[in-house]
């Protein structure tokens, strides 16, 4: 009776490990240099404020850098890129030594971030911008403070993102933050 057991698991092994999947593992993100430019704008993005994010695709060996979280989520968001996502990464602002100095090597996954949007903040290149955080807490205190909401990528909607921002003036010709379309 033991024998027709062990063939029995056998069996089951056999299936197992022919139906196993190789699990493509997620490159790691890279440190931020002084050489990183914004894949939209060709500009440094150490002269821009605020967070940044790191798209990482498959097959290529260096990641697409973005001097605003927001344009990564709508390069993501869009048809058109020429090869699939292996990971996105964000600044994670918890960890920040400051808005200025959002840091070089304190990634999260975007998927694991809390992202404040809609706030009265803006990005690097002075449009709406979704603040990436790993503690839900720190996220909650900064909406409390700048306006907005607290959400996961998935969360997020498109007008976010992918609508065009108008900037208005004040009377003296200076650009006003843009409205978010979640107050809409």
């Amino acid at each position: 009776m033991t024998r027709p057991l062990a063939l029995v698991a056998l069996a089951a092994l056999i299936l197992l490990v022919g139906c196993k999947e190789d699990v493509a593992q997620a490159p790691e993100p890279v440190t931020l240099t002084a050489e990183a430019t914004g894949h939209f704008c060709q500009m440094n993005l150490l002269e821009h404020p605020g967070p940044k994010a790191q798209v990482h695709l498959a097959g290529l060996p260096d990641p697409l850098f973005f001097s605003q979280v927001r344009d990564a989520v709508a390069y993501q968001r869009m048809p058109e890129q020429s090869h699939a996502i292996a990971a996105i990464y964000v600044s994670d602002m918890a960890a920040a030594p400051s808005w200025e100095n959002p840091g070089a090597a304190n990634w999260i996954a975007a998927q694991d971030a809390h992202f404040v949007v809609g706030s009265r903040t803006q990005g690097g290149m002075g449009a709406p911008e979704l603040i990436p955080f790993s503690d839900r807490a720190a996220a909650d205190a900064w909406a409390a403070e700048h306006g907005g909401q607290v959400l996961a990528l998935g969360e997020i909607p498109d007008t976010e993102v992918l609508a065009p921002v108008e900037f208005a003036t004040d009377a003296e010709g200076n650009f006003l933050p843009p409205a978010s379309t979640l107050s809409q």
